[in-house]
């Protein structure tokens, strides 16, 4: 909608900017007009205000109404492990294989499907239609801890914590073989493959890609087999603990896009990546409590460590 400017009539003293506005213009709705706050439309000297800012006569707002697009994705009751919710914003535990938003080839079985049922529709309408209340995304393999927004301020809130690198994110994942050291951290720029480009490299010109550092260390080694690392991100790059635990010679279990082959000792074969976003610390969007976010391992992921352990307890047997 085209941008619309208002002057506070005169001899109005301390009045709120939402009751002004919803006053003067009763074509739209209160909630309308709240949401055109939140989304950072309603603006004073260029300025985006709060909704509770007070207002006097003479004042100039400028203002204008988010677009309103009917979603066509459709509400699917689909199951989801809530690791926190209440009217702002929810934390899931994704499961593995859940595609995070609908795109080309996906089917009616999303997080953003399943948001809408369980949100009955209240989901932040910042990420466009076909993102409901999403912030930040998980590839399809990764399991873990993910965020979405119910109301554009926390939207808003939750986005600048990721855009400024606020928040702390730690993963755990599978690699093969033994690093030399217990841990280290991996501070090398990444950018797209030029041979293939649905897949990620580590860069050496720095223009060419974007920085990336990823702190690591060894929890768990299974002999010279694989090892249980959990990875701290200081940047969120396309595949960056996948491109830099491989430029340490280091490939991710179940991961055949990067090299990974099946190791013939283990018993049991991963299907996905074994990449699973276990910790996240960020503050509230609205009343900035921290909030530390954990998410427990899925059934597969601790299948295949199950495996690993029974596969070391042989070989220490064999050896006795």
């Amino acid at each position: 909608m085209e941008k619309q400017t208002y002057t506070v009539p005169s001899g109005v003293m301390l009045v709120r900017a939402d009751k002004s506005l919803a006053y003067s213009f009763p074509e739209h709705s209160r909630v309308a007009f709240h949401r055109a706050f939140d989304a950072g439309l309603v603006t004073m000297n260029g300025r985006p205000i709060k909704r509770n800012r007070n207002v006097v006569g003479g004042d100039v707002i400028e203002f204008s109404m988010p677009e309103i697009i009917s979603s066509e994705i459709k509400a699917v009751d689909i199951p989801l492990e809530i690791l926190f919710e209440d009217e702002h914003f929810l934390a899931i535990n994704k499961a593995p294989g859940m595609v995070v938003h609908p795109g080309a080839g996906t089917a009616e079985d999303t997080l953003v499907h399943a948001l809408l049922a369980h949100c009955a529709g209240q989901l932040s309408g910042v990420g466009g239609v076909e993102r409901p209340g999403i912030v930040h995304r998980l590839d399809r393999e990764t399991s873990g801890v993910i965020v979405a927004a119910k109301t554009d301020e926390a939207h808003r809130g939750l986005s600048a914590q990721f855009a400024a690198r606020t928040t702390h994110k730690e993963y755990l994942t599978l690699v093969m073989g033994k690093p030399e050291l217990l841990s280290g951290i991996i501070d090398r720029p990444i950018g797209r493959n030029p041979g293939q480009r649905h897949k990620m490299a580590v860069v050496q010109d720095e223009k060419k890609g974007k920085h990336a550092r990823t702190d690591w260390e060894v929890g768990e080694t299974f002999e010279e087999l694989s090892t249980l690392v959990r990875c701290t991100i200081h940047t969120g790059r396309t595949h960056q603990i996948r491109v830099h635990m491989k430029s340490l010679g280091h490939i991710l279990l179940g991961d055949t896009v990067y090299g990974w082959k099946p190791i013939p000792k283990m018993t049991l074969q991963p299907e996905r990546v074994m990449l699973h976003a276990e910790h996240l610390v960020l503050k509230h969007p609205i009343s900035g409590e921290e909030m530390d976010l954990r998410a427990p391992v899925p059934d597969d992921f601790e299948a295949v460590l199950e495996g690993l352990r029974g596969v070391t307890r042989s070989q220490k047997r064999a050896v006795q």
